[in-house]
């Protein structure tokens, strides 16, 4: 009965889930393309007979997650052919970005049973490995139900979201017993979901998979480049990345005091949803700072501000800053993944919002990596001490490289575990 309910109300609202793509594109034009992919309208290639793997990552973190398993998967299995759903036109863009024409990207069905069942005709997949958290009721049952394997990977749940799920326990409890595996990123997130309801013989803990990321010598050679093509060689400067509504405000005021210690700062601000840039670069010109636009190539020879309006280019610039800022973090969001800032070697300060990466929040705070901050007059004070204290940034970004060599090989177990539902 919960799954009809749930099933019936899903039709009722696909009007008002078209409507919204629409109004979404008044700022972010590519939601209103491609709409007929997400009833599964689409042309699929042949895949020459066999049957692919489907990857399911709902936007940008989910596909960054997911590349170094596909791109694993691909050299295990040259003759797999590999789909990967988005649900965002970011998302869809680091597919295209990162793995081009070497895996089928298309956006993924509505999660009704007809829309789906027109999908899984069209591709016939073998296994479904879906990201993270990103549970849809009916695209679980209906493989199932069609003989696809499904499994959960690098899955996490916090206490505020099981919370959530238990008040759904019936339909939670189908859903989470029809996964074929769930590999969970601690203990934490494995005990919440045998206690929604997944058998506990399928599931297993592996880590993080975002542990099992490493940055090479010409990856820093290149950033080094650019920290010289931006003038910013000489300067200290302060990235904050994925910020959200209401985090802005606060960089700027904090951004206010580092410059009255550090004249000459730099600060790169990196909005997560494309469709804010210019809301940003408004807040930015409110607060009284002059900036450039990454999109426009300018550079910040004086500006205070580089406001980063581009997709894609997150990763590198990383390596041109001396202190990172986590975006999510400083309103109750949950927090962003900061272990790639923590991977270039840089010092974090973030806020108190953390409970979609908990477990990797509390190994950066207690490896020393990570400053945790209440108000924008902490952050600025924590920020500017750590710009002037070269060698106090050294000392905690390599307490962050630390605690990611401490943690890797989650990629490993989970491709074992994705290996055995293909075989």
């Amino acid at each position: 009965m919960p799954l009809l309910l749930y099933t019936g109300c899903f039709y009722l609202l696909l009007p008002l889930m078209v409507l919204r793509l629409l109004h979404r594109s008044l700022r972010a034009p590519a939601y209103r393309h491609r709409i007929a992919e997400r009833f599964a309208v689409f042309s699929a290639p042949s895949f020459q007979g066999s049957r692919p793997l489907w990857v399911h990552a709902v936007s940008v973190g989910e596909v960054v997650a997911a590349v170094p398993m596909i791109r694993a998967m691909q050299q295990r299995y040259p003759e797999l052919p590999i789909v990967v759903t988005t649900m965002t036109p970011t998302g869809s863009e680091r597919v295209q970005a990162l793995l081009g024409d070497r895996v089928f990207h298309v956006y993924a069905p509505y999660d009704v049973p007809a829309i789906l069942q027109r999908f899984l005709r069209q591709l016939n997949p073998r296994a479904l490995v879906i990201m993270e958290t990103e549970i849809w009721p009916n695209t679980v049952l209906s493989c199932r139900k069609n003989g696809v394997e499904v499994v959960l990977a690098n899955a996490r749940l916090s206490a505020k979201s099981a919370a959530g799920y238990t008040r759904l326990s019936r339909l939670t409890r189908q859903v989470f017993s029809a996964f074929s595996r769930i590999v969970a990123q601690s203990e934490a997130d494995a005990t919440r979901f045998v206690e929604l309801g997944a058998p506990a013989s399928r599931v297993v803990v592996s880590g993080s998979i975002k542990f099992d990321i490493h940055i090479d010598s010409a990856q820093r050679d290149v950033a080094r480049c650019e920290r010289l093509a931006l003038a910013a060689d000489q300067r200290p400067v302060w990235i904050c990345a994925s910020t959200h509504e209401g985090e802005e405000d606060i960089i700027l005021a904090a951004f206010s005091e580092v410059r009255a210690t550090e004249p000459k700062a730099l600060l790169m601000i990196a909005p997560r949803h494309p469709e804010r840039f210019e809301v940003v670069a408004g807040k930015i010109t409110a607060a009284g700072f002059g900036f450039v636009r990454r999109s426009k190539g300018e550079i910040p020879a004086s500006e205070p501000v580089l406001l980063l309006d581009t997709m894609g280019e997150l990763a590198l610039l990383f390596g041109c800053a001396d202190v990172a800022t986590v975006g999510g973090s400083l309103i109750d969001r949950g927090g962003h993944n900061s272990l790639e800032p923590a991977a270039w070697g840089l010092p974090l300060v973030n806020g108190p919002s953390d409970f979609n990466f908990a477990e990797i929040s509390l190994l950066l705070q207690q490896a020393g990596a990570l400053a945790i901050v209440e108000s924008a007059t902490e952050l600025g004070e924590q920020v500017s001490a750590l710009l002037a204290d070269e060698a106090g940034r050294r000392q905690k970004g390599a307490a962050g490289l630390a605690v990611i060599e401490q943690n890797r090989g989650a990629l490993e177990r989970l491709l074992e575990v994705v290996q055995d539902c293909l075989d």
